[in-house]
Parts: structure tokens; sequence; C-alpha cells
């Protein structure tokens, strides 16, 4: 019996397991700047921390969302698996948030999905015993997000993810098309590098074995995470000119994310990292400095922050749009 189909959404993480590196600032730009070419964009708040929730969602609201999810009208992510968790019943149907931004939806994030964390270690060990709980368990969050994808005619979603490598992030990165990695300019982000590219080898290797060995007509994620690129971000400027005390991190990244990324990816298989590292620098983001606070406290994009002058709007406009149209360019027509 084949293998269900998924929706042909395609889905993104903006992985990089360091924390402060901006990914869920970087999410709300980019998913937004593509939503403005046209294309519904569903936000999938994967965090237990809850920050891209908190980003785009009035705290008052954020706050009973979390007050009532384990109750029938529970609306978080964690509201949909939680009967898989607890193995109460079927993954539950929840509606994403239209938020105000046209073509832009959420799921909005729960802390508890600390808990299906913890239970996704056990789903992950009944997957190579071919329990199918563990099936169910741990393609729970790939089926929710298909269903949304669905009722919500999705042409793209972006999961937000914690900074860590466990099992969370490991079935986010295993359902998604394609990741972006973020850098910033310092020292402790290219030695995260250093780790990012074995870990996500070994996870495709260990899916490809839990394929085989799933019962036929399961839904399963397709356990192939492409690199479709990098940002390097968060650099001063002086003059026109990246400073040049961070200018020395620009190479050091690159030649981390060719030795450490692309080559661990491309032993697994070859098309995972296609093109070189000029041709995945998908767009660089300096630091916006006076934007980024008022974007994160008013819940919209840094270019329609009330802060700041025109001209420096427009140039946060210009660099997330020129990334949203590279990615967009990968997407499904319609």
């Amino acid at each position: 019996m084949a293998t269900p189909p998924r929706h042909p959404a395609k889905r993104l993480a903006i992985f990089n397991h360091k924390g402060g590196v901006g990914k869920t600032t970087l999410t709300v730009n980019i998913a937004s700047a593509i939503a403005s070419l046209g294309k519904n964009v569903l936000l999938v708040d994967s965090d237990p921390q809850c920050n891209l929730t908190s980003y785009l969602v009035e705290e008052s609201v954020v706050d009973d969302l979390l007050d009532n999810s384990d109750g029938h009208a529970g609306r978080t992510v964690w509201s949909a698996v939680k009967p898989i968790v607890e193995a109460t019943g079927e993954l539950r149907d929840i509606e994403p948030f239209q938020l105000s931004k046209p073509r832009l939806f959420l799921l909005p994030g729960d802390i508890r999905l600390s808990e299906f964390e913890v239970e996704l270690n056990q789903f992950w060990s009944d997957c190579f015993q071919r329990r199918l709980k563990g099936f169910r368990g741990t393609m729970a969050l790939s089926a929710l997000v298909d269903h949304v994808c669905n009722s919500a005619n999705i042409d793209a979603v972006f999961f937000d993810s914690g900074p860590n490598i466990g099992a969370l992030n490991r079935v986010i990165l295993l359902d998604c098309d394609y990741f972006i990695v973020p850098a910033a300019c310092d020292v402790f982000s290219v030695r995260a590098l250093k780790t990012l590219g074995h870990t996500l080898a070994n996870w495709i290797q260990d899916w490809k074995t839990v394929t085989d060995l799933a019962p036929d007509g399961i839904y399963l994620m397709p356990g192939k995470p492409d690199l479709l690129g990098y940002i390097p971000q968060r650099f001063k400027v002086y003059r026109g000119a990246i400073t040049a005390a961070q200018s020395t991190y620009i190479s050091k990244i690159e030649r981390h994310i060719g030795s450490d990324i692309v080559g661990p990816l491309r032993a697994v298989d070859p098309k995972l990292a296609a093109g070189s590292i000029t041709q995945l620098r998908l767009g660089m983001i300096k630091d916006f400095g006076v934007l980024v606070a008022p974007s994160q406290e008013e819940g919209v994009p840094i270019a329609e922050a009330h802060a700041g002058n025109p001209a420096q709007r427009e140039e946060a406009r210009q660099a997330f749009s020129l990334i949203a149209k590279k990615i967009a360019a990968r997407l499904p027509g319609k």
C-alpha cells in the first residue's frame, strides 16, 4: 500500500541550535515578506518558550491560550498533540490564527510542548521496535501541519524551533523540505556550526532505518532536509561596510558551512546541499538596532515598526524581500 501523499506546501526551518542568533525574528520577517509576494504562509511555533507566539499575539491572548490549552477548546500545538502524548485519542484538528498580516497564519506554541518532547524520545525508540504508537507519535506534528495546510491552502510552512538538538527539533528538521542556517558574526555562532551538519546527517540516516521498518501505508515524514542556504546576520556596518572586527567572521562562517554542514550532508546524499557556498548565501541581514525591539513589541516585521527613519525601514524591507524571493522560487506554483 502506498504512503499517503502530503500537502505540497514546502516546509522550512530557520535552524541553528545555538541560542541568540535571531531565529524567531528572521522567521517572522522572512515569512511576512513571502506573504507579501502573494503566498499563504503558516508559522508553527514549535518552541516550548513560545517566542514566536509572544512576538505576534497580544500578551493577554497568549495567557488565555496557555490557560486553556488542555481543554476541548484549546488552540495551541499542544492542544492538538495532547491526545497522542497521553494515549487518550487521535490527533486533534485545530484552526490556525489568521494574523493581521494578509496571508499569514499561526499555530500557537505552548510551554507544555516540553512534555511532548519527553514522549518523543520514547516514540522514537518505539519506531525501531516497529510499534505503531511510535510512528503515530513521531509523525503527530507533521500530520497536524498537513491537516492545516489542506484547510488553509498553505504554500509555505515555517517552523520556529528552540536552541537545541533535542527530540522535538529532530522531528521538525526531518519534516522539513528545506532548512536555512542563520549565523551571527561572533565566535560562538561559528563554533555551533561544527556540530550542526553531523547531527543532521545522523538524524537522516536513522530516519532511513525507521522508514524501512515502517508498516505499509503509514504517513511518513520525508526525512531529507535540503540546505536551502545560510544567512550571516547581526553585524555592524560603518560607512557602508561591515566593521573590520566582524568582517573576518563572514569568511569563517562560509568555511564552516562548507566543511561542517555541506560536507556531512553530501556524504549522505549529494542532493541535500547542492550549489556553491556563494550560491547558498541567501542574503545578509545587518544589525537593524533601533528597529528590532519596537517590531517585537508591536508584533510587526522590522520594516513596519514605528521606529527609526524611512531609509532604515526601507533597507530592512529590501533585505528581507531579497531572501523571500529566493525562497519563493522554490515554492509550488498555483
